[in-house]
């Protein structure tokens, strides 16, 4: 693998928010699919999500059971394992793709258990400064956790809307770099509106927590990043990047553009 930078941390998501909240700026986090559409296009998607302007990006693993991804991510993970796409070839990705902003490594657990324990240094080593894990709530296995809690990457936890205030502040306890607030119940996927109670569950979630708190699911079109970011420290945009980047890598950037141009209060069509 190629080298990456010495700025590669934990500590590298927290300089980000910390910059973002002194400039008065909300994140844009991006997913995408490691080998989706193809290698060649998703490297090319990878670099050019930063020069567009997003803040931290999000690498999912191709897993062959995405239980929690709707049809889209869905299908773009099983596109890219058909080609060959794995974990290995993630990291692999994301050592080429050698990015100046964060890297958040999303998994199902399976993936990261059947790597053996030093898949962490590896994922850290290849650049990613984060790992966010879909399926293992706090206190489901306090051991695993503790070592994912303990080690060179940031341990993003999941928080769902309808968890009450003091399960958030422990699953927060447990977390590093941002909360990732789903923003709706159900699977990953792209909706029309937002839920009218989103503020509210934000504004709960940070009376119990210092960690930035970033927004995911039905995040899809600009006016809604632009609302999500006047309640939330960043947007998580998945499926509507994906799905452009099926058709075109230049749709997707034009999509993630004119998301950051809405949540810097520009007028994205100019």
């Amino acid at each position: 693998m190629a080298s990456v930078s010495a700025t590669t941390s934990p500590d590298q998501l927290t300089r980000r928010f910390a910059a973002l909240r002194k400039d008065g700026r909300r994140a844009l986090v991006p997913y995408v699919t490691a080998g989706h559409p193809d290698l060649t296009r998703s490297l090319a998607l990878l670099q050019g999500l930063e020069e567009a302007g997003a803040d931290v990006v999000e690498v999912g693993v191709p897993f062959s059971d995405p239980m929690a991804d709707g049809p889209v991510i869905q299908a773009s993970s099983q596109l890219a394992l058909e080609q060959g796409m794995n974990l290995d070839g993630t990291l692999e990705l994301i050592s080429r793709a050698r990015l100046k902003i964060p890297v958040v490594l999303f998994s199902y657990l399976n993936p990261l258990m059947a790597a053996g324990r030093g898949v962490l240094a590896r994922a850290s080593e290849a650049g990613a400064s984060g790992v966010l894990v879909t399926d293992l709530p706090v206190g489901a296995d306090p051991a695993l956790e503790q070592w994912f809690g303990e080690g060179p990457l940031a341990f993003v936890r999941l928080v769902a809307p309808t968890t009450p205030v003091d399960r958030m502040r422990e699953i927060a306890k447990h977390g590093r770099g941002f909360v990732y607030l789903i923003s709706r119940l159900g699977v990953t996927g792209m909706r029309d509106s937002l839920p009218p109670e989103l503020n509210a569950t934000v504004d709960r979630l940070r009376s119990v927590t210092p960690l930035p708190v970033c927004v995911g699911f039905g995040i899809s079109r600009p006016e809604q990043a632009r609302d999500v970011a006047r309640m939330a420290d960043g947007v998580v945009v998945g499926s509507a990047i994906v799905r452009a980047a099926g058709k075109r890598v230049e749709d997707a950037l034009v999509l993630v553009r004119a998301m950051r141009a809405a949540m810097d209060g520009a007028d994205p069509t100019s």
